[in-house]
């Protein structure tokens, strides 16, 4: 049997992967709130980084910046951004990652998108900037969130913080901004209560 592209039935199968491994980067993950203090080394950061720069963005702009927070003195660096319900858990993090993106992402466009001058349809025009920015740079942060998950570390993604307070402490010279947050380590699933609700397919989606 084969499908509308010509692919047999079976070879659609073998491209898919695991159940083990969609266990890992969906059924079973978690968002954590405790952690155990095992320490994340920075040669896994990288990893996860180089991961996480292949998904795709609008003509491969990429701008997403990711500060990864590993030390107590940077930590308390931020805690006062934190909202109160996102303190402790951010301080027992062995990593907290700000995940940012660069208001001027569009000059390493010659570079990132060589085929054609896309820099000149960026510059000067902020709402555009922050528009495609913003978009972009969130989607690299869900690819980073999946994946510390493939390579066996547990998030915590958060937005309850003070982004104006973050940017000031960070990114003084207002070239970045921040996004979101995210924890990463090794999470403590004795701390864990029943997940939350999702919406079925049929209250979300419409297929026209």
């Amino acid at each position: 049997m084969q499908n509308s592209q010509g692919q047999s039935s079976a070879a659609t199968l073998e491209s898919r992967v695991s159940e083990q491994a969609l266990d890992q980067l969906f059924r079973e993950a978690r968002t954590f709130r405790a952690w155990r203090p095992d320490p994340v080394p920075v040669t896994l950061l990288r990893k996860v980084y180089d991961l996480a720069r292949l998904g795709p963005t609008s003509a491969n702009s990429s701008p997403a910046r990711f500060v990864f927070i590993t030390t107590p003195q940077a930590k308390e660096r931020l805690r006062p951004a934190l909202a109160p319900l996102n303190v402790d858990k951010s301080m027992a993090a062995p990593v907290t990652v700000i995940v940012a993106w660069d208001t001027e992402f569009y000059e390493k466009l010659p570079k990132l998108f060589p085929h054609r001058d896309m820099r000149s349809l960026f510059a000067g025009k902020q709402a555009m900037i922050d528009e495609t920015a913003m978009r972009n740079g969130s989607l690299q942060g869900a690819y980073l969130i999946l994946a510390a998950r493939a390579l066996g570390l547990d998030c915590g993604p958060m937005s309850g913080f003070d982004a104006a307070k973050v940017n000031a402490e960070f990114f003084p010279d207002g070239k970045w901004k921040a996004n979101f947050l995210c924890n990463l380590g090794y999470g403590d699933r004795s701390q864990l209560g029943p997940r939350d609700p999702r919406l079925d397919f049929d209250e979300a989606c419409v297929v026209l």
